[in-house]
């Protein structure tokens, strides 16, 4: 279980959060969602070591990650799809997702290479491609498949759908559900609150650096301020 309490961060002297508390519960999909600038990313980046909080706790199940860097952080089970993908331009789609299990042993690397592709069957064919190459839904689903390398029993995910078309954010939303299904952990930041509640069982809302609604995803729909702010 991830576990965040009154989390408190910020850059210099700029405070971006102000005591956010937030769980994922074993096989649990949570979606924290709000506008642009509310500090979502932020979150995730305390969570998962770039970011030391001035104030708060982070701990998944039972262990502390403050103070961690962020590669030990992925050897407790916890990995990270960053806003904008990150995908290796210059590194072939196999190579791209070898770097996510870059200390595996040989034999599981190949294990996990074959259950990555097995998530998005649609890079089977694209491995001898270069990531610069891909279309913008092809490297999110790399993106995806390069964590899923480092068998992670919680996956983040910083916006997954901002900029893909409609058939490719399906694509990936049922990738997830199925992932869910299996086990894994998932929290995904998403400012489409539409993909976000249907997709997760429990949801935060984030302004401004501070959570100001939370619970079931059907609870938050019927919830006519967030209704009106997010949802139109």
């Amino acid at each position: 279980m991830l576990q965040c309490e009154d989390l408190r961060a910020g850059y210099g002297r700029v405070a971006v959060l102000h005591g956010v508390s937030l769980t994922v519960q074993r096989e649990e999909m949570v979606a924290l969602i709000g506008p642009n600038g509310a500090g979502k990313t932020t979150v995730l980046n305390t969570i998962v070591g770039l970011l030391r909080p001035t104030q708060g706790t982070v701990t998944f199940n039972g262990t502390s990650l403050i103070g961690r860097d962020p590669a030990e952080v992925v050897t407790r089970g916890i990995a990270l799809v960053p806003q904008g993908r990150m995908v290796l331009h210059s590194l072939t789609v196999r190579e791209n997702l070898r770097l996510g299990a870059y200390r595996a042993t040989q034999a599981i690397a190949a294990e996990r290479f074959e259950t990555a592709l097995a998530a998005f069957p649609a890079l089977h064919d694209l491995q001898g491609k270069l990531g610069g190459a891909l279309s913008g839904g092809q490297q999110q689903m790399l993106a995806i498949a390069r964590a899923l390398m480092s068998n992670p029993l919680l996956l983040i995910l910083d916006e997954p759908s901002t900029g893909l078309a409609p058939k490719i954010v399906e694509s990936i939303c049922l990738t997830l559900s199925e992932l869910r299904r299996q086990g894994t952990m998932i929290l995904l930041v998403e400012q489409n609150a539409h993909i976000a509640l249907a997709l997760a069982s429990r949801a935060y809302v984030l302004e401004q650096g501070a959570i100001v609604a939370e619970g079931p995803s059907k609870t938050l729909r019927a919830d006519a301020r967030v209704m009106a702010a997010y949802l139109g």
